[in-house]
């Protein structure tokens, strides 16, 4: 039996890569006789941008940016398809990850770093640009990024708006002559690793916010400001940033450079399996693992491991699914995926002390599956 083993990250824990080891360790200790393939996946999350230049093969580049609070930091991008093509990591320079919790301050943080690395890619001679947007810690609508390219937010007496987003309220109109025009001849597409909308109960401010440090005021103003934004890109460019799918992603980041760029907001597991070439690995494969920290419903609105399984079964592999929380009744629309979702934990503990154990537990979960799978073919004999 060949198992191709292909994770998500395990969120707060393991990237994707240490998932895909700890299972693969877990089966070799086990008793079945089995290959193996690790074949780590990401859906547009913080991580996506690295994978991609590994499985391309690809060169990475530092860039001297600044994060969501305006601070000089370093960060990396890549380049694939021979340097046609540039892969940027959002998480790397505006990410949420690089600030402390004290530090979160959605009404302030912006995404300028992720500007300043689309502004190097373009002076590499990119026509191509794709872009990771999960992970980070701003609900600016892509204002940050779409400033650095030069684009300018003016209030009512044409003064411009330095804070943002929070300034967006006195929004009035925007000016585009200084566009970074080297960004009109090239691509830019962004992965997405949820399918919300900009505005609304269920859109970037509204969903996200609390996430990246927005009290319930200012989850309200952020949706307002949006809004204001939303109104404004309409007048400007024709595209609606309120009515898009996916918009919402990444603070509405994606929402802004659909209007102001004509980025193509893409599914980003979808992306990454075909950019990757998953179904190559498939073709070797007589069972599949994949998981992530928390399998439920909304893992089949386009995460990882929804990705990985209905590639799999259009192909009539079975699929096992490790998870830190799995429900606990039986749902028929995961069944459809997945055939068996095997729960990690070993015993009751606290949030923290099974994110530490992760490791260990995706181990023991894999021999375990390893045992189960000699025991049943024994059985056949």
């Amino acid at each position: 039996m060949h198992i191709l083993i292909s994770p998500n990250a395990f969120k707060h824990s393991l990237n994707a890569e240490e998932a895909a080891f700890a299972i693969q360790e877990g089966l070799r200790r086990s008793k079945a006789s089995v290959t193996t393939e690790c074949f780590p996946v990401a859906d547009g999350g913080d991580g996506t941008g690295t994978l991609i230049i590994k499985k391309c093969n690809g060169k990475l580049l530092d860039a001297a940016v600044h994060d969501a609070l305006g601070r000089p930091i370093n960060a990396v991008f890549g380049l694939i398809d021979n340097g046609a093509t540039a892969v940027i990591e959002m998480a790397d320079a505006s990410g949420i990850r690089l600030l402390k919790p004290e530090e979160l301050s959605p009404m302030r943080a912006n995404s300028s770093g992720t500007g300043e690395m689309i502004r190097k890619a373009l002076d590499q001679g990119v026509k191509k640009i794709i872009i990771g947007m999960g992970g980070s810690a701003t609900v600016d609508g892509g204002t940050g990024i779409l400033r650095a390219l030069g684009i300018r937010f003016l209030g009512p007496n044409g003064n411009e708006l330095t804070i943002l987003p929070e300034d967006l309220g006195e929004l009035a109109t925007v000016d585009l002559s200084e566009l970074d025009e080297r960004i009109s001849k090239c691509e830019v597409i962004v992965l997405c690793d949820v399918d919300n909308m900009l505005l609304g109960d269920q859109g970037s401010a509204a969903v996200f916010g609390p996430q990246k440090g927005a009290s319930p005021e200012e989850v309200k103003k952020l949706d307002q400001v949006l809004n204001k934004l939303a109104t404004v890109a309409l007048h400007h460019t024709g595209r609606d940033m309120a009515t898009i799918k996916y918009g919402g992603t990444a603070g509405g980041a994606a929402a802004g450079l659909y209007s102001f760029l004509n980025a193509r907001l893409v599914n980003g597991i979808d992306h990454f399996l075909s950019l990757t070439d998953f179904n190559s690995a498939l073709k070797r494969a007589d069972l599949v693992i994949t998981g992530e920290g928390s399998i439920d419903e909304q893992t089949l609105q386009g995460k990882g491991p929804f990705g990985v399984a209905y590639h799999a079964k259009l192909k009539g592999l079975p699929v096992v699914a490790f998870a830190g929380k799995v429900p606990l009744e039986q749902n028929v629309s995961l069944q459809a995926y997945f055939d068996i979702l095997m729960p990690i934990g070993n015993q009751p503990s606290d949030l923290a002390t099974a994110l530490a154990c992760t490791t260990d537990n995706l181990a023991r979960t894999a021999e375990t599956l390893g045992n189960m799978l000699v025991l049943m073919q024994e059985k056949r004999c």
